[in-house]
């Protein structure tokens, strides 16, 4: 990774490093979570899935972060995030960090900075920190999005009353910068499959 960054390795002696082990994967009811730090190989059918739909509150999608409550990726969150069409990833938003998403299947709308734009496979979305955004499902089936964000502290969210957003029912009705009080109307997600599983690619 160096080379890409214009390093040239040419004459460097490579440095010692220790041996990284291997993280147990243990089934939490829903698929497979890491169950200690290490590195580890799961397929995206096996591992462990959230959902939040079919509750009392607003749904916010369906997801699989490949890691767990207790142990979380440090510098790197990585997840799958799947909506289905009018359904929001969360509420309209910007964070300290770069965020970056690729769509691999599906077509979701992207609210961005005050506009619309229409995403569909292979469609990437770089998000530099302080950017205000949130993804709508679209089209007439369930849309997959890959999104990777950088971790730091100290990390901070904004959300902004936005009348565009609350088109789409993606505002906050209070600005805030807690997110406990953003979602408090929302659904919290729980381990399990979506019930539309069945429809996605990997199935």
């Amino acid at each position: 990774m160096l080379a890409l960054r214009g390093i040239d390795l040419c004459g460097l002696k490579r440095p010692y490093t220790r041996a990284v082990s291997g993280a147990p994967l243990n089934n939490s009811g829903s698929g497979l979570a890491p169950a200690g730090d290490g590195w580890f190989v799961v397929n995206v059918r096996d591992t462990q899935w959230l959902t939040s739909e079919n509750g009392e509150k607003k749904p916010s999608g369906s997801e699989c972060s490949f890691e767990s409550q207790e142990f979380e990726f440090p510098q790197l969150g990585i997840r799958l995030h799947v909506l289905e069409p009018g359904e929001p990833n969360g509420l309209y938003h910007s964070e300290s960090e770069q965020e970056d998403f690729l769509v691999l299947s599906g077509e979701c709308t992207l609210l961005v900075e005050g506009e619309e734009r229409v995403l569909r496979p292979w469609d990437f979305f770089h998000s530099p920190a302080g950017t205000e955004h949130i993804f709508l499902g679209a089209g007439d089936g369930p849309c997959v999005i890959l999104m990777a964000g950088a971790r730091s502290e100290p990390w901070q969210v904004h959300y902004p009353v936005s009348e565009f957003a609350a088109r789409y029912g993606a505002s906050v009705d209070e600005e805030t910068s807690d997110p406990r009080q953003a979602y408090a109307q929302f659904e919290p997600s729980r381990r399990e499959r979506p019930s539309y599983w069945d429809r996605l690619p990997w199935a």
